[in-house]
């Protein structure tokens, strides 16, 4: 499973690729809101952080403005990512985006039937609300799985990257189900390496080693 953090905060996207854990970035109107800064500034500075894809999100709701601001998103940095709505103009976009051979995050999905659109249009990521759908009172999950099967069917290349992740579980049973991608907030996807018997185990080994009185070199 790739691994994407969901943010646009400059320092926690450094620290994590430094981890050598990130292969890209999404981000979206509100992480940018949360940031600050200026969309394109942000943007520049991430994508000269990270190697892999950098989501940007067009704004518009129509189609020939989406590809307006898909062309100035584009300019920032090679590894940018374009990300529209799942819309009927967003799917336009889309096609015509990925047509050119840029890549295309088809994001707002909340049923399978729109994933398979989004696959027909040529998407490279479509990014499922999981948490959202949860809010609803339905599994979110269920929703991974049924996309999964889906693509499997008739072997799209659009890859599904899990998206509105709140818990390490989420993680879990979305790489579980087959999900390609899983974009996580910092603090969740640091939360992944956590667990008390790790903990519990290294300070008795570190308790025992000071008791043998030696150094390693």
């Amino acid at each position: 499973m790739k691994f994407f953090v969901d943010t646009a905060d400059v320092k926690e996207i450094r620290e994590l690729n430094d981890l050598g854990l990130l292969d890209g970035v999404t981000t979206n109107p509100s992480l940018i809101l949360k940031s600050g800064g200026n969309i394109t500034e942000v943007t520049r500075e991430i994508c000269s952080i990270v190697e892999g894809p950098v989501s940007a999100e067009v704004v518009a709701t129509e189609y020939k403005e989406m590809m307006r601001e898909a062309e100035v998103l584009s300019r920032i940095a090679d590894n940018i990512c374009i990300k529209v709505p799942l819309t009927l103009d967003g799917l336009k976009a889309c096609k015509a985006i990925t047509g050119d051979g840029r890549k295309v995050n088809v994001t707002l999905c909340f049923s399978a039937t729109q994933a398979l659109l989004a696959a027909k249009a040529g998407a490279t990521f479509i990014s499922p609300f999981i948490g959202r759908i949860d809010d609803m009172g339905v599994d979110g999950m269920e929703l991974i799985g049924e996309i999964k099967m889906i693509y499997d069917n008739y072997n799209f290349d659009t890859e599904i990257l899990a998206a509105s992740i709140r818990t390490v579980n989420h993680v879990k049973q979305a790489a579980m189900i087959g999900a390609h991608v899983a974009t996580v907030p910092p603090a969740t996807l640091k939360a992944l390496v956590k667990h008390p018997l790790t903990d519990k185990g290294l300070e008795a080994f570190l308790s025992d080693w000071a008791k043998t009185g030696q150094k390693i070199g």
